[in-house]
């Protein structure tokens, strides 16, 4: 059996100080949620608490990569302005790290995201621009491109569905973390589509270290969908940095079923999490 979760962080553990909020993004523990398997003595279940980010997800680590990779560049200075579309997590990590590094931040957003994450956004100084929720972030993408394709000069075009330091944020931390904290030991890897950079390069980086690591993708099965940052991919603008060869296995999954799994994480586990 794995080593308890204490002792798997321990490892690598987390940062205790620091004098910048990105220096707090990544590293963050493995759960052990093996009580919800069907065979829990011998199939054992990891989640990654990417709430741990001091964003509160897992879409710190692409968000500061690719702020990271476009200063280095020279693309983010002068004035210019981040641009991008956004579901709601990422537009809200762009904010968090725009605040504390001193870039200007203006986001493509579907109308329909929470009322706390539109006071984040606020909070954070961020420029929102609202797009039709019926169109979900597909309409946000498009209005984003138009933007950057009327004003180049003033905005730079993160587009975290095309750039390839979104999946490379997950092929350089989340997936060496996964194999560090599982001694090796890993033998699934199971992850949601949205702009696929997650799926794409943790999934990438286990296989390097192990080609018979299973890959397996999960998305909502209809176009028509309530679960907020993934993609339907047959019905969706698909992400240039989506690999539709790398999953072992793609799972689709309904809304209805998606909410019971969020239901019962929160009253038999105490977690809030895919909300």
């Amino acid at each position: 059996m794995l080593q308890t979760i204490d002792q798997l962080v321990r490892s690598r553990p987390r940062r205790a100080t620091g004098t910048r909020i990105e220096q707090f993004i990544g590293q963050t523990p493995l759960l052990d949620l093996s009580q919800l398997s069907p065979d829990p003595e011998n199939i054992h279940i990891f989640a990654k608490a990417e709430w741990f980010n001091p964003g509160g997800s897992i879409k710190d680590r692409a968000a500061l990569n690719i702020v990271q990779t476009a200063l280095a560049r020279g693309e983010l200075q002068n004035g210019r302005r981040l641009l991008d579309a956004s579901s709601g997590n990422t537009a809200l990590s762009y904010a968090m790290l725009g605040a504390a590094m001193g870039f200007g931040v203006t986001l493509c957003i579907p109308e329909n995201i929470s009322p706390l994450q539109r006071a984040l956004l606020q909070a954070y100084g961020a420029e929102v621009i609202y797009t039709s929720a019926q169109e979900g972030s597909d309409g946000a993408i498009r209005m984003a491109q138009q933007l950057s394709e009327t004003s180049p000069q003033t905005y730079f075009y993160a587009d975290q569905y095309s750039n390839p330091a979104n999946w490379q944020a997950h092929y350089h931390g989340t997936a060496v973390e996964i194999w560090q904290q599982t001694r090796g030991r890993v033998t699934h890897f199971i992850a949601g589509l949205g702009t696929s950079g997650t799926f794409t390069g943790t999934g990438r980086r286990l296989r390097k270290f192990n080609p018979q690591i299973r890959l397996i993708s999960l998305q909502p099965d209809s176009p028509f969908h309530g679960l907020e940052g993934l993609k339907y991919m047959a019905g969706a603008i698909v992400p240039k940095i989506y690999d539709p060869q790398l999953a072992d296995q793609n799972l689709f999954i309904s809304t209805e079923e998606a909410y019971q799994y969020v239901k019962r994480l929160v009253r038999e586990q105490g977690l809030l999490v895919g909300l």
